[in-house]
Formats: C-alpha cells, sequence, structure tokens
C-alpha cells in the first residue's frame, strides 16, 4: 500500500521518469534530424568558385579611343568599349529613335565614355561581333550578330533582326577612375 501512495503522490507532483523519457527521447530525435538534414540544405549554396566569379575587377587605362576589351563574369563576356565622340553623339541621337527596348544611352553608360555590356545576344544567346577591329558592326555601328543578323546601335540597343531585347548592362562600378568591378 504504501508504494502505491507513494507513485500517487510522484504524479501529483507532476513530471514522472515516463515523461522525462519521452521529452529527452524527442530532443534526441530532434537534434539528430537536423544534423541529417543539414548537410542536404549546405550542398545547396553556391559552390566556392561560383562565389568567386560573382564579382570581377578590371582596368580600362589601357583601353584605346575607339577600341574595346572583354572581360569574363559568370562566365560569360562582357564587353568594354572605349566609344569615340561620335559614337557617343550616334548614341544620344538614337534616344529619340524608334526602338524595340527603349532606354537612354545615359541609363545605359555610367561614364559616356566607356560602354559597358554583357556580351550575349537576346535572341538565342550567340556573342555578337564587333569588339575586335575589322569586325562587321552592323548597320548602326554597335554589334552584329551574324548568328541570325541582329544589329545593335552603338549604345547596344536593338535596332534589327529577330532579337527582342537590348544587350544587357550588367550591374558595376567605378572603383576607381581606370577601375571597374562588374558584379
Amino acid at each position: 500500500m504504501a508504494n502505491t501512495a507513494h507513485a500517487h503522490a510522484a504524479a501529483a507532483q507532476g513530471e514522472t521518469r515516463r515523461d522525462f523519457l519521452l521529452h529527452s527521447t524527442v530532443a534526441v530525435g530532434a537534434v539528430g534530424t537536423a544534423m541529417m538534414v543539414w548537410p542536404l540544405i549546405n550542398s545547396m549554396n553556391p559552390a566556392a568558385d561560383t562565389l568567386a566569379l560573382a564579382s570581377t575587377e578590371f582596368s580600362i587605362a589601357g583601353v584605346a579611343e575607339g577600341s574595346g576589351i572583354t572581360v569574363v563574369w559568370r562566365g560569360k563576356p562582357v564587353f568594354v568599349r572605349h566609344r569615340t565622340a561620335a559614337e557617343i553623339e550616334q548614341a544620344k541621337k538614337d534616344d529619340t529613335a524608334d526602338l524595340r527596348d527603349p532606354a537612354t544611352d545615359a541609363k545605359r553608360a555610367q561614364k559616356p565614355a566607356y560602354l559597358i555590356l554583357v556580351g550575349v545576344c537576346t535572341h538565342l544567346g550567340c556573342i555578337p561581333l564587333g569588339m575586335k577591329t575589322g569586325e562587321p558592326r552592323g548597320d548602326f555601328g554597335g554589334f552584329f550578330c551574324p548568328c541570325h543578323g541582329s544589329h545593335y546601335d552603338t549604345s547596344g540597343r536593338i535596332r534589327k533582326g529577330p532579337a527582342p531585347l537590348n544587350l544587357a548592362v550588367p550591374p558595376y562600378q567605378y572603383i576607381s577612375d581606370t577601375t571597374v568591378r562588374v558584379g
């Protein structure tokens, strides 16, 4: 009879041994589940080599007027063209032209002398010509995609052909007068 009274007294006071075991089992199970799920969630993060490509810096000091360079950002070519005064003037005049994807030259180039664009045609992902000396630049003096005949002007805006959009302007900033960071 004494044991029964003792058991009833423990039950009346609150937590029993069974409750403790239940709470302990749930806690260990939750920690174990978290330890199993964490590697799966962590594997969805970008790889270190991808993060390294998230931004790139380059110098525009050696880019002569009328020429350009191509740098790689996120596995894509980025065209950097040092435009001539005539190219800048033509781009400003074309602001009022009938454009398929309207955008002013001032919104596309932070500094008018340098045009920085992702060098991928917006039609099917080809790489347009026009960065090297002697390459065709299309009917509007900018870039030309020979695969399907897209013509871009001196601001990288689509003017003729099947491409639906202008050449993309990547996120970039001038770190100094001669250093640019893309991304």
